[in-house]
């Protein structure tokens, strides 16, 4: 498979390939429903509108679908988050498997960078352990190679390439999960770090710090020390760079898209993509 370079591509994939998920959309609102109904279109989702006076109870209708195997996406419509993840991560009928990561993914074509740009977490985690960073690379990896990447290229972010134990101990973590890809831990991937931003994803840069990366500046994938250093860099290049962005959540059965009740229509059909491949 052709590696996936934009969203308009990763559209016609999932129409051409014959995709076709059950989406359970929680509380529909305008815009949200539009995106659904722009996904049957292309013939990849079938919606199944849950619609209840009471948030907490659609929540949890939109839950017990996929439990009985109805259901192969949650789409978020007009409820709060905390309502919809309370369903989630409800221990008796809720839907994320023991030892499991909830995490967030994040998807980003900015008009600067040639292909598609995969980064972790910016919304859910604060300050990721190493057991949690660890499951966050393997979704980053798992989402890649969905998306035609083989061997994905995964940078570790810190504000330098320097380790530091004192100040940035995640950066000792980061030695850690570079060795355990040398190892054959996590299959074909390239991943090393730390390095600061601009020498992951810029030839340039890394070569006029004198720098030597097996990543050549060429990143499919960003892992962020934190949800601070990850949110301000999405908000960041929504704001300023005008890049499109996917999201969804990894770690419970099946995808669920999170999107805000401010995200563009395009933003909810593309995240509805990302968790349809």
């Amino acid at each position: 498979m052709k590696a996936i370079q934009c969203f308009d591509e990763l559209v016609e994939h999932l129409s051409k390939s014959g995709v076709h998920r059950r989406v359970a959309v929680v509380c529909p609102d305008e815009s949200t429903r539009g995106a659904v109904e722009r996904a049957a279109e292309a013939g990849f989702a079938e919606p199944i509108w849950v619609e209840d006076d009471d948030v907490d109870a659609a929540a949890t209708k939109a839950v017990a679908l996929v439990h009985e195997g109805k259901a192969d996406v949650i789409q978020k419509g007009l409820l709060n988050t905390d309502n919809l993840l309370k369903a989630i991560l409800n221990k008796e009928t809720g839907i994320l498997p023991k030892g499991q990561v909830l995490t967030h993914l994040t998807c980003a074509k900015l008009p600067q960078y040639d292909k598609l740009l995969f980064m972790t977490d910016v919304a859910v985690i604060p300050y990721p352990t190493k057991e949690q960073r660890e499951q966050q690379l393997r979704y980053l990896l798992n989402l890649c190679r969905k998306m035609g990447v083989e061997e994905p290229r995964v940078a570790l972010i810190n504000c330098s390439e320097k380790v530091n134990a004192k100040h940035f101990p995640c950066t000792v973590e980061y030695q850690e999960l570079v060795e355990q890809t040398r190892l054959g831990l996590f299959g074909p991937c390239i991943v090393d770090g730390p390095l600061d931003l601009k020498t992951s994803l810029s030839p340039a840069a890394l070569h006029k710090k004198g720098l030597q990366s097996p990543l050549e500046g060429r990143s499919d994938g960003l892992i962020f020390s934190d949800i601070q250093a990850g949110n301000v860099f999405y908000k960041t290049i929504t704001l300023f760079c005008n890049a499109q962005t996917a999201a969804i959540l990894q770690g419970p059965q099946v995808p669920v898209v999170l999107t805000s009740r401010a995200d563009s229509a395009d933003n909810k059909f593309y995240s509805l993509a990302l968790a349809c491949v």
